[in-house]
C-alpha cells in the first residue's frame, strides 16, 4: 500500500479518506444532472447549448436549474455547441418585369394556427460534387418546414415542387398567405397561378430588405450552422441523405424552439389539435 501512494504521490491517510468517502446528495444530484447534460448534448448531435439543455433538464424534474448552472457544467464536461460559420451565394433575382405582390406579411411573423401563413425561401448548399439548391416553405404558426426540395438548378420548377410538397402534405384551406422575396421563381406566372390554384394569397418582401422574410432566412441560418457548419458535402447523395435526416426527423420532430414553448413544430401543432378538438 505504501509503495502504491508512494507512486501515486499520495499520502496512505489521503488515499484512505478518498477511499471511504461517500458522495453526499448535492454530489451525487450534481453527478446525475452532468450525465443529462452529455445526453443531451449528444442527442442533438452536439447543436444544443445550455440554453435549450436548460429547458430539457427542467421538464426532466430540475426546475430550479439554472442556464449559468449548465453553462459551467459543460465547460467542466468540454462540452460546446457548434458555432456558425457565416458564408452566402446570392440566390435571389429582383431584377425582372414581373408582377410584384404587395408586402402583406409586413415583418408580421405571427399566426393563429397552422396552415394560415407560409414563408418560402431558397438557399445555396455547397457540394464538392456540384452546386445544389434547397427551396423551403415553413409555416410561421408551427415552425414546421412544411415542404422542401433539394436540386441541381434553382429555377422554377425547384419552388413550384417545394410548393406542391408542401400543399399535398398539408392540404390547407384557402386563402393561406404565402411569402417570399421578389426572386424571378416566386414571381413567375407558373409560380403565379399555382398559387391561385391553391386559393394563396401572394405576399412579397421589400427590395434589398431581408427582414421582410427573416423566419425563412432564421431557418437557413440554423440549417448552415447546426448541419453543414461551413463544410461542403462530399456528393450529392450525402447532401440529400443529411438535409433530409435534419428537416424531417430532427428540426421537425425533435429541435426544441423558444418561440413554440420549448417544443419541437410537430408537438407544437399536436397541441393545438389537442386544445382545439377538447
Amino acid at each position: 500500500m505504501k509503495k502504491m501512494c508512494r507512486v501515486l504521490e499520495v499520502s496512505p491517510s489521503g488515499y484512505f479518506k478518498w477511499e471511504n468517502h461517500k458522495p453526499s446528495q448535492q454530489e451525487l444530484r450534481r453527478n446525475r444532472i452532468q450525465d443529462r447534460i452529455v445526453f443531451h448534448f449528444h442527442d442533438s448531435e452536439k447543436r444544443y447549448g445550455s440554453p435549450k439543455i436548460t429547458k430539457l433538464l427542467q421538464k426532466e424534474g430540475y426546475p430550479t436549474i439554472h442556464e449559468r448552472t449548465v453553462g459551467k457544467y459543460m465547460q467542466e464536461l468540454g462540452l460546446r455547441s457548434c458555432v456558425s460559420k457565416k458564408f452566402k451565394v446570392t440566390t435571389t433575382n429582383s431584377n425582372h418585369d414581373y408582377p410584384i405582390a404587395p408586402n402583406k406579411l409586413n415583418q408580421n411573423f405571427t399566426a393563429s394556427a397552422p396552415n394560415k401563413v407560409w414563408v418560402a425561401d431558397i438557399t445555396f448548399i455547397p457540394c464538392r460534387e456540384g452546386r445544389l439548391y434547397l427551396a423551403s416553405i415553413l409555416d410561421l404558426f408551427t415552425r414546421e418546414i412544411v415542404g422542401w426540395r433539394l436540386y441541381e438548378h434553382m429555377e422554377t420548377q425547384l419552388v413550384m415542387d417545394a410548393l406542391k410538397a408542401a400543399y399535398e402534405s398539408k392540404n390547407p384551406g384557402k386563402d393561406l398567405l404565402h411569402h417570399s422575396d421578389r426572386g424571378t421563381q416566386y414571381a413567375s406566372k407558373d409560380y403565379r397561378n399555382k398559387l391561385k390554384e391553391y386559393g394563396m394569397e401572394a405576399s412579397m418582401s421589400r427590395t434589398g430588405n431581408c427582414y421582410d422574410n427573416a423566419c425563412a432566412e432564421s431557418f437557413f441560418s440554423l440549417l448552415k450552422k447546426e448541419l453543414i457548419q461551413g463544410r461542403r458535402f462530399q456528393t450529392k447523395e450525402q447532401a440529400y441523405t443529411e438535409i433530409y435526416r435534419y428537416i424531417e426527423l430532427f428540426y421537425n420532430r425533435k429541435r426544441i424552439h423558444g418561440s413554440i414553448s420549448y417544443l419541437s413544430p410537430v408537438e407544437y401543432a399536436q397541441k393545438y389539435y389537442e386544445k382545439s378538438s377538447a
